[in-house]
């Protein structure tokens, strides 16, 4: 934690502080934002309420570092990352700590996800130096009417301050996806943590910090929504804004005016099963993919819609491993922890009792302490109750029984969010007209929904969301295309 050596600068007292031009800083606010722990229900720790003149001067000393940055050769920027990667992993321990106590991630998953983070940026740092490495090159004549009287080269240039808002559930990771892409590009970066992982998030900048990268290039603001939230995404001087999380990238995306957006903003993941699929599979995988992190993601299933034939043997399975699960406290590893507010726990109760009320089958005893909400497989749910359509984010799935997959791929598609679905079948060519047919982003075939590995193309459709991320697609979505044309004064053909 920050009480070690490494860390003591980003903490007075007993508030963390933010970091501007490369600097830890206490806001002149003087206030600060509490974040609760989960699991106890009581504040944790502190971060500081940074007010708009703090957010001003951020994106001043963002717009001036990133100029010179930009003239940074590839190399020197990808050096600095695998630097920033190895100081990232080395500190995997202190990091996930806040993990465990600030949105009661599983100990085991907090560090996986710290290590997952620094591989990431790894990748990144490779995969820029490829990309922006190379350009295009382009002859005149190769349109129709023309002759080779035009050379045309292209190469991309980056886009200036990217603005980066990732969620409570993976607030390191999904930090350092937007965080790494903008940097090997030559953007400058700031980024507003969620509350909830926000100090996880400081100690994650950190290491950015400590593998030496220029002052104001990297900075990270934190503090109440209502005071900088806005004004952040509005703000004039950023050139493009990456952002995960829920229904505030709706109002992001309305408000931002012409500037670049990679938004993913969640999913009600549907997962189908054939007469003919491998029912252990889809079982443990249903287990895996919605219950995992207390069902806190963005890629768990949010409904099972199962070929009615089959219906009861699997809905028996997946009770036979619901059971195994561990619940309790993120310190034991348990495999289900608390949800991570009150006001969460209170939403999806409201999803069990409307359930309740309108006939659902419980596959188990409804159970909650405080924030900790027990596993619950809903059996016959129809497509009347809300659990059907909202995205619950906890440990609670809804089982609807279908006669057709023409059926499931109705409900899937009827849903307003469209992120990722999977498909459970023998059948490669049955799975891949299913596929085709969903309108997600991502299919999985026999495999749970999932977002790694964190190179493949990243996705959702209609309400979840817009533009692509993957380390690829990322680098490219924070570049633009800068053509120059040298005009000959007569055609040239080579060894013409």
């Amino acid at each position: 934690m920050a009480g070690t050596c490494a860390f003591s600068e980003i903490i007075e007292g007993d508030v963390y502080k933010y970091y501007s031009e490369g600097e830890w800083k206490v806001s002149s606010s003087g206030k600060t934002v509490s974040i609760v722990n989960p699991t106890t229900r009581k504040t944790q720790f502190k971060v500081q309420a940074c007010n708009q003149e703090e957010v001003n001067k951020i994106v001043e000393s963002a717009k001036a570092a990133q100029k010179s940055w930009a003239k940074t050769p590839l190399w020197k920027r990808a050096e600095l990352l695998h630097k920033a990667a190895a100081v990232l992993k080395e500190h995997k321990k202190p990091i996930a700590e806040c993990l465990v106590k600030e949105i009661a991630k599983p100990a085991k998953d907090a560090v996986t996800e710290a290590v997952r983070s620094g591989d990431l940026v790894s990748y990144c740092a490779e995969e820029g130096v490829r990309i922006l490495g190379e350009g295009k090159f382009l002859v005149s004549d190769s349109f129709p009417g023309n002759e080779r009287t035009k050379y045309c080269l292209t190469s991309k240039i980056p886009l200036g301050v990217v603005l980066a808002i990732p969620p409570f559930n993976y607030p390191v990771n999904l930090a350092v996806s937007k965080i790494a892409p903008a940097l090997i590009a030559g953007n400058s970066l700031v980024l507003k943590p969620p509350t909830q992982g926000a100090v996880a998030a400081l100690h994650m900048v950190h290491c950015f910090h400590l593998a030496g990268f220029p002052k104001g290039l990297i900075s990270c603001v934190t503090g109440k929504g209502s005071e900088i939230g806005d004004f952040l995404t509005m703000h004039p001087g950023v050139n493009c804004i990456s952002f995960t999380g829920g229904d505030t990238g709706v109002a992001i995306s309305k408000k931002a005016g012409m500037i670049p957006l990679q938004m993913e903003l969640g999913g009600k993941d549907a997962c189908i099963i054939l007469e003919d699929a491998d029912l252990d599979l889809a079982a443990s995988n249903i287990v895996k993919g919605g219950f995992s992190y207390s069902g806190q993601r963005c890629t768990a299933v949010k409904v099972v819609l199962v070929m009615e034939s089959v219906a009861d043997e699997l809905v028996k399975k997946v009770n036979e491993t619901l059971a195994k699960l561990t619940v309790g406290p993120p310190e034991d590893d348990c495999d289900i922890t608390p949800v991570v507010t009150e006001s969460s726990a209170n939403f999806i109760e409201g999803l069990v009792m409307d359930a309740k009320q309108k006939g659902a089958t419980f596959c188990q005893e409804y159970k909650r302490q405080g924030n900790l909400i027990w596993p619950l497989l809903l059996d016959n749910v129809r497509p009347d109750m809300r659990i059907a359509w909202e995205e619950p984010f906890g440990p609670v799935l809804p089982v609807i029984r279908i006669n057709s997959v023409e059926e499931g791929i109705r409900h899937c598609n009827a849903s307003n969010f469209g992120l990722q679905g999977c498909v459970f079948t023998r059948d490669i060519n049955k799975a891949i007209l299913i596929s085709d047919a969903m309108e997600t982003g991502t299919v999985q075939i026999n495999s749970a929904p999932a977002r790694g590995p964190d190179h493949f193309p990243f996705q959702g459709l209609k309400d979840s969301g817009i533009g692509s991320q993957g380390v690829t697609n990322s680098i490219n979505m924070m570049t633009k295309i800068k053509t120059t044309v040298i005009n000959l004064p007569s055609p040239s053909y080579t060894m013409g």
